[in-house]
């Protein structure tokens, strides 16, 4: 891991306690996304302000530009190249995140000083990922494997943070936080696809409060 005192070790300290404070990152796969700006307002009036669009969703930088120029906090995920990192990052990515654990799009966020969250699955993954100095550790699919898996990573990987994604809803996110996610990752759950493509921010809105409400402990 990076010495915390380094340019490297601010980037992760700060990634982690930013998504410490708010640990839901809404996830958008959506074919057409009209206003990507007014997207971010409707989920930060409903208390999520990390958004992540992808690289599956077509003019992805495009988006990228316009809610980075609006002040929103937005990153890209389904980075699966240096090229594609460097892509977002020259869109306005303020974060990246990958599906598996991809080296190259780590050195490309290192270079740049953006905070990278890298995928893994398994034991060895997780520990890869956490060295090629991950901001946090993206566990995917986290349904697959349940919340308890959360809690058994955490015995060989103290403090490692971990952020569940796939198949995370307002039903069970509050028990993966519950087991040892810093963060989960919402998805159709909160933005689905066809809500996003008719600019239905205030039923946005209301599905983000729903679920950053189920997120609090009871």
């Amino acid at each position: 891991m990076s010495n915390p005192s380094s340019p490297t070790g601010t980037v992760l300290a700060d990634a982690r306690a930013a998504l410490a404070a708010d640990p839901v990152i809404a996830v958008v796969r959506a074919p057409r996304i009209p206003d990507a700006a007014a997207l971010c307002a409707a989920l930060a009036a409903g208390g999520i302000t990390w958004v992540e669009f992808t690289f599956t969703t077509p003019d992805v930088t495009d988006h990228l530009r316009q809610a980075a120029a609006a002040g929103w906090r937005v990153g890209v995920g389904t980075v699966l190249t240096a090229e594609q990192a460097e892509q977002g990052i020259g869109a306005g990515a303020a974060f990246l995140v990958t599906p598996g654990v991809r080296p190259e799009v780590a050195g490309a966020a290192h270079a740049a000083g953006v905070p990278v969250v890298l995928g893994a699955l398994t034991p060895t993954e997780v520990a890869r990922a956490a060295e090629l100095g991950a901001a946090a550790v993206k566990i995917f699919p986290a349904k697959a494997f349940g919340p308890g898996y959360f809690k058994d990573l955490n015995g060989p990987y103290p403090g490692l943070p971990l952020v569940a994604s796939g198949g995370v809803n307002a039903d069970n996110a509050a028990e993966f936080l519950a087991h040892g996610a810093l963060a989960v990752c919402a998805g159709t759950d909160v933005v689905p696809p066809g809500v996003v493509a008719a600019g239905d921010w205030a039923e946005i809105t209301r599905r983000a409060k729903a679920f950053t409400a189920a997120c609090r402990p009871s």
